[in-house]
């Protein structure tokens, strides 16, 4: 699935624009990837989390030459799925489709008060 067909998708989904949808799309996808820069993780609950890892220097080979060769430290982003999204992947959940926004109910009537009982004595 590209990019486009994500917003398409969105788009028709939530009734909206598909220039609305390309505009939320690269803000939730901004987001992450300021989070991630700044070394935060970043959970999607069901989904999976975002974060950094390092990794160390170490020695590699010119697949060409054979020549050893020093590879630098360097940061990386990664992805850890979540157990909601494993199970969906592997056929023991099924994907559940995405929901309409919640309307807000009516309000509702102010029912009449009974007439209080006079009391016995």
């Amino acid at each position: 699935m590209t990019k486009a067909e994500i917003i398409e998708k969105v788009a028709e989904e939530a009734k909206i624009s598909k220039a609305a949808a390309g505009k939320a799309f690269e803000t939730v996808i901004g987001s992450i990837t300021q989070a991630i820069k700044k070394g935060d993780k970043v959970t999607v609950v069901g989904f999976g989390t975002f974060s950094v890892s390092s990794r160390k220097a170490r020695k590699g080979r010119n697949p060409r030459t054979g020549q050893e060769i020093k590879i630098a430290a360097k940061k990386v982003p990664k992805f850890t799925p979540g157990a909601a999204l494993k199970a969906v992947v592997n056929g023991k959940a099924v994907a559940k489709p995405a929901k309409a926004p919640a309307k807000k109910a009516a309000p509702k009537a102010k029912a009449a008060k009974p007439a209080a009982k006079p009391k016995k004595k």
